[in-house]
């Protein structure tokens, strides 16, 4: 299965890639995790915000895998509990389906995307700063991932 992040940003810091790259080399090969950036649109002094907004929205459709499960990153979608990824994770890995999660813009994704999106999650009641959301999201699904294969990294309490 190939887990597909695609992400409204680009020349993050170097930690963020630092981050990132330490859970995507840890991945099995049957998960193998890859980032795709999106520009992000323009947010100038008299921008129009909503042409910036669907203009990352097109991109990031037409980022997204031919038969891929979409999953969108949303304030409004379900908390999942560690337990709770690694069984959707299985799940997933039983459909036989590669999946791209979504990562909007510092303004959230383009309703298109949500309309698209199979799944919504919230990582948190809490707004993260947009580079961390990405070292969140590589290391989540990692936990998820040994969770499910009894591996040390996660300790129940």
């Amino acid at each position: 299965m190939k887990v597909r992040i695609i992400a409204v940003g680009q020349k993050m810091p170097k930690w963020v890639q630092q981050g990132v790259d330490e859970y995507i080399k840890r991945m099995p090969s049957e998960m193998s995790v890859s980032f795709v950036e999106i520009a992000p649109g323009n947010r100038g002094k008299g921008a129009d915000l909503a042409r910036a907004i669907a203009k990352e929205g097109e991109a990031t459709l037409a980022a997204i895998g031919k038969g891929d499960w979409v999953v969108a990153l949303d304030v409004l979608g379900k908390a999942l509990s560690t337990e709770k990824m690694a069984d959707t994770i299985s799940d997933w890995q039983m459909a036989g389906r590669n999946v791209s999660i979504l990562i909007g813009g510092p303004d959230g994704l383009a309703a298109p995307c949500l309309a698209r999106a199979d799944q919504k999650w919230s990582l948190s009641a809490l707004t993260y700063p947009h580079p961390l959301v990405r070292i969140i999201i590589a290391e989540q699904l990692y936990r998820a991932w040994s969770f499910s294969k009894g591996h040390p990294y996660h300790r129940q309490g």
